[in-house]
């Protein structure tokens, strides 16, 4: 074997090395990004539905209101139609 051969041979074992390292620090990038878009994502979710949560309570509160004050309308209503019992003479 010549130096020469002896030099390609080593170029080509360096270069395969050096491909070998780039992917593999490729592939630590690439996992810290999927699990930082993980967390941010799960941290988005967890206050959408915090929000939905406190948006359906004030509705179910809104509801209650309104319906606490129909019924007490309706009472109202109901009461005033009520026959009035007329005194015995």
């Amino acid at each position: 074997m010549t130096s020469d051969q002896a030099r390609q041979r080593a170029e080509k074992n360096f270069s395969r090395e050096q491909r070998a390292r780039d992917g593999q620090k490729a592939m630590t990038e690439y996992e810290a990004q999927a699990g930082a878009i993980r967390e941010k994502t799960a941290r988005l979710k967890a206050l959408r539905l915090a929000k939905e949560a406190k948006e359906a309570q004030a509705q179910t509160e809104a509801l209650a209101e309104t319906s606490t004050a129909a019924s007490s309308a309706k009472q109202t209503i109901k009461r005033s139609r009520a026959p009035r019992k007329v005194p015995a003479l």
